[in-house]
């Protein structure tokens, strides 16, 4: 099988790398190498390289800044993909194309399931609800939408690695309780993906880390297993807030937490606890500090 990937020097491109299986032939095109928005260049790609699957990681996850930059937005998070989906059909190569929960508007008092209504709340969402809309429109009942929620990874920018910055900085830090999701492991997340090439599974599927956190829950977490590894000289001081005590330029969802009951069932596998996967994450970190040494 060859599988070419878009976005590939991006969190989930890199995620999709570290885990690629070795029976399959991988292209990756990074941003600088592919113009998602051009459907001559995407068509181009797909006649040159021949892949039996796309997998479009490529989007632009800059929530706030998506408010004052809605163009660019709706380029790659909406434009793009079904530019990509389009050319998928040309080129006869199956599309897995990657969204997210801020599709909804927080205010379920149970997990989304994929048939849910959508209502995004700020730009980002919104143009990713569009995205998913024209791979829908332009693949049919071939078309395959993964839906995950709070991507993170030990590299790459994302509420980890800052959090760990901060908590080396500060001896107080003030987080966010009431929004609460999913914090899902990119490599987790890249290894379904892989699983789902084989083509067993199509419409809209929602795939995330077990269990549910808010940011303060997952910050404290981060907090504890840093300071155990060594990652932190101390734990700091974390005060519960409530968004109004924090106001962005987005409005995120109170409540996203995406119900995967159905893609687990297919794929025969459970998703790994957010928790667990947090410690695989911290496990691949290179200690600043030595603690419990003798002095």
């Amino acid at each position: 099988m060859k599988v070419l990937i878009t976005g590939a020097a991006g969190q989930l491109g890199l995620a999709l790398t570290r885990t690629q299986p070795s029976n399959v032939q991988v292209v990756r095109l990074a941003r600088a190498e592919l113009d998602i928005t051009d459907p001559n260049a995407l068509l181009a790609v797909l006649t040159l390289h021949k892949p039996n699957v796309v997998i479009n990681a490529a989007a632009y996850t800059l929530v706030d800044q998506a408010q004052s930059d809605p163009q660019s937005a709706e380029q790659v998070n909406a434009v793009a993909p079904g530019a990509i989906a389009l050319a998928c059909h040309r080129a006869q190569a199956r599309l897995i194309h990657v969204s997210t929960d801020y599709v909804f508007d927080g205010t379920a008092h149970q997990p989304y399931l994929p048939e849910s209504t959508t209502q995004p709340l700020g730009v980002y969402g919104a143009s990713k609800r569009r995205g998913e809309i024209a791979v829908l429109q332009a693949l049919g009942t071939d078309a395959l939408v993964v839906r995950s929620s709070w991507l993170y990874a030990a590299t790459a920018r994302n509420f980890l690695t800052r959090m760990l910055e901060l908590m080396r900085e500060r001896p107080q830090l003030k987080i966010v309780m009431d929004q609460i999701g999913a914090p899902t492991l990119a490599d987790d997340l890249a290894q379904a993906l892989w699983t789902l090439t084989d083509g067993r599974l199509n419409g809209i599927q929602h795939w995330c880390n077990s269990g549910v956190a808010s940011w303060y829950d997952f910050a404290v977490a981060i907090a504890e297993e840093a300071h155990t590894r060594g990652l932190l000289a101390q734990i700091p001081s974390l005060l519960p807030i409530i968004s109004a005590d924090y106001p962005t330029p987005a409005v995120r969802p109170h409540f996203s937490v995406l119900d995967k009951r159905r893609t687990e069932v297919a794929l025969g596998v459970v998703a790994p606890h957010w928790r667990s996967s947090l410690r695989c994450a911290l496990d691949t970190l290179t200690p600043t500090l030595t603690l419990g040494r003798p002095s």
